[in-house]
């Protein structure tokens, strides 16, 4: 097992992170079954948000009679001090406890400090002195605000888009974060599926000194990879090293990572998944993508109304128009080449 510090919290987890986004898909039973055999592997940090339905809930079913035996993240939406109080006070609740131990701002356009008009800092630091968190953290897909956050000294850790596909900006988050002595929790790890080979990944990660990855799982097959690597370590072979300069090639560059942020469209299209597409054509099995009901989803692209809506929620700046009808066209080319 490899065991990490995060930032200055003293807190000790194990290098690989759960993220508990997945289990909201999957019934209790089988979250509480998955979420055991975690920490039976070896894994100690867990990782959920007020935004993730149920996951809070599963999370408190499967650990409220070992509370002490773990290192529990969650994460509140909330724009005003009000908000703060009631996320906060139903995630005690349904993560059965008295306390959690990194309580993260969920993606904020801005970044919270003392003393706002928005009184989230305030609130947390309130918190705080309650016992109720132990340490304010800061979760974000926006380069500026995650920059603003390490600037600030005001935070335990920064939660960010982070694999292997990573430049040299977000290189750079983590590097700010070491010598801030901030914790630097990766998410997407996996680049919202588009990566396929999880001990290639976990083997990266683990070159990677201050980034904890938590791993968003929620098939027993899938936790079995880093699983895997937690009991025997993960080598970068010259095998996994060739597949990442393969998929660099690939998928550096302007590309949907399907975060959803740019969600619910008003002309009704999955952007998260019609906007990379192609991608998870050629990434994927193919044939899943090509069923009716896609067929249907990609056919509701010609509804777009280009009034700007997802453009201004991206985080990443992209023109997802022009995704979408670059995605469109390749789609249907792809569907008349699987008929032939």
């Amino acid at each position: 097992m490899n065991k990490i510090t995060l930032g200055k919290t003293n807190l000790v987890i194990e290098k690989n992170g759960f993220g508990c986004l997945p289990i909201q898909r999957i019934s209790e039973q089988d979250a509480v079954d998955l979420l055991h055999k975690a920490y039976d592997g070896g894994i100690n940090f867990f990782d959920t948000a007020r935004a993730y339905s149920d996951s809070e809930q599963k999370v408190g079913a499967a650990f409220s009679s070992m509370r002490d035996k773990i290192v529990l993240a969650t994460k509140t939406g909330a724009q005003t001090a009000e908000g703060f109080w009631k996320d906060l006070e139903t995630s005690l609740r349904t993560l059965k406890t008295d306390y959690i131990d990194i309580y993260q701002f969920h993606n904020p356009a801005f970044c919270p400090k003392p003393g706002g008009e928005d009184g989230l800092y305030d609130a947390a630091l309130e918190a705080k002195k309650q016992g109720k968190i132990r340490h304010i953290s800061i979760t974000n897909h926006r380069l500026a605000v995650a920059q603003e956050a390490i600037d600030s000294g005001l935070y335990a850790s920064l939660q960010f888009p982070f694999s292997y596909l990573a430049g040299e900006q977000e290189l750079a988050l983590v590097e700010g974060c070491r010598a801030h002595g901030m914790g630097f929790i990766a998410m997407k790890g996996m680049a919202g599926g588009l990566l396929r080979d999880g001990l290639t990944a976990a083997a990266w990660m683990a070159t990677q000194e201050n980034v904890v990855p938590i791993w968003g799982v929620q098939r027993e097959s899938e936790l079995d990879q880093f699983l895997q690597c937690i009991r025997e370590g993960a080598e970068l072979t010259d095998e996994r090293r060739a597949t990442i300069e393969r998929d660099r090639r690939e998928l550096c560059g302007e590309f949907c990572r399907g975060c959803g942020y740019c969600m619910p469209c008003p002309a009704g299209i999955e952007i998260n998944q019609c906007a990379r597409m192609s991608l998870m054509l050629r990434r994927a099995p193919a044939q899943a993508w090509l069923t009716e009901e896609w067929q249907a989803k990609m056919h509701q692209i010609e509804q777009c109304r280009h009034c700007g809506h997802c453009m201004a929620k991206c985080p990443y700046g992209l023109n997802t128009p022009e995704l979408l009808q670059a995605n469109y066209k390749d789609y249907w080319e792809v569907l008349a080449q699987s008929r032939k």
